[in-house]
């Protein structure tokens, strides 16, 4: 039998084979530079991103290859560019009193209230002949991209004159088109008759106002509305995207929110949307950013002046500018309208108890202010 082999460990070599052998693992260390070369390529992927967000799709121009066709009676300006109207009343050469009306926000030339709810008694009585129009951007007039607040009442002037309308007319403005008057009245003064400004925008920040009256007045608004307007104020190139986004709430007037209505508004607005109706698809058919977007660019941008001091265009009494307001309007503060008025005496300001911003539909409305602004009888 073999003898066993006695072998003597020492307790240091014990510990030796029992010691774990530390493990290392792959090193993930990047070259120098690398990190920052990646932190570049990604902020610019965002900023890339943020660019074609804020981008608007150019407009789908009425008459274009992929634009929507033309059935307007159309007139082309100076520089090139088309204006689309509708004519109402008696026939032009036989008409006493010929109007221009400018629509409001969001609307076109078939929205026209007063042509339209005009009693055919007074268009028979007092010869009224009326063209309304698209404002560039709207039904099927061309965008205008370099509009401006003297633009629209240029293009006016020249509808005026290929039309035929004579040395001097009428103009109507609702709403964000009773804005376009004060414009009419500061640049084409000379080729006015008279002037009616149906519930106007107002603009928070023209000079004028006192700070407290604008700022009290402003923060009575919505604070979507609020916010909608600072955009267009301050920051005009992200109004396209502002009013697009998903993450905040855009305009009221553009998400067609009731709720900037007043209770004698909605009892009116079944009788609007019927009417409506037919022509609502033609709004925005070439895009909301040369129509309802660059309104807001420009009425609520900065003005080259302030309406409050224009001077009387009527010095001799050789016409009138009427301004109708409702006092329960949510759109437009009353107490702007009132200090306007003040400032400016030569306006006949007319206020209406309990009427909201759509007070034109009210039956016998168009009546009454045709016949104030034509004969002077209130």
């Amino acid at each position: 039998m073999a003898a066993g082999v006695n072998r003597k460990i020492s307790a240091a070599s014990a510990r030796s084979h029992t010691r774990r052998t530390k493990q290392s693992g792959p090193s993930f260390n990047l070259p120098s530079g690398v990190f920052t070369k990646i932190l570049l390529v990604l902020s610019a992927g965002i900023l890339a991103w943020a660019y074609q967000a804020i981008q608007p799709p150019l407009p789908k121009t009425c008459g274009s290859p992929d634009g929507p066709p033309v059935s307007a009676s159309r007139i082309k300006l100076k520089d090139g560019r088309h204006l689309a109207y509708k004519e109402h009343g008696v026939p032009l050469d036989a008409a006493k009193y010929k109007i221009v009306f400018i629509h409001g926000f969001d609307s076109c030339r078939h929205d026209a209230v007063v042509a339209n709810t005009l009693s055919p008694e007074i268009v028979e009585a007092l010869g009224v002949y009326i063209v309304s129009i698209d404002r560039p951007g709207y039904g099927e007039s061309d965008p205008n991209p370099k509009r401006t607040v003297q633009s629209l009442p240029l293009d006016i002037e020249e509808l005026a004159d290929q039309l035929g309308l004579g040395s001097k007319f009428y103009i109507i403005g609702f709403s964000m088109g009773g804005q376009v008057i004060w414009s009419c009245l500061k640049y084409i003064p000379h080729r006015l008759a008279g002037a009616a400004l149906l519930a106007p925008v107002v603009n928070y920040w023209w000079p004028g106002f006192p700070t407290n009256l604008s700022t009290e007045a402003y923060y009575q608004q919505l604070p979507r509305d609020q916010w909608a307007l600072r955009v267009s104020h301050y920051a005009p190139w992200l109004t396209y995207w502002w009013n697009t986004q998903k993450w905040f709430p855009s305009s009221s007037a553009i998400a067609h929110n009731v709720d900037i209505f007043s209770s004698e508004d909605k009892k009116l607005l079944p009788q609007i949307l019927s009417a409506t109706m037919n022509h609502a698809a033609l709004v925005r058919q070439q895009g909301e950013y040369e129509s309802l977007h660059r309104d807001l660019n420009i009425g609520f941008g900065t003005w080259e002046f302030s309406p409050m001091d224009l001077d009387n265009p009527f010095p001799n009494n050789q016409g009138s500018v009427y301004l109708w307001h409702g006092d329960e309007d949510l759109l437009v503060p009353v107490s702007l309208q009132r200090y306007i008025a003040q400032k400016l005496p030569w306006v006949h300001y007319l206020e209406l108890p309990g009427a909201g911003h759509m007070f034109p539909h009210a039956p016998g409305m168009s009546d009454n202010i045709v016949k104030a602004l034509l004969v002077g009888e209130k």
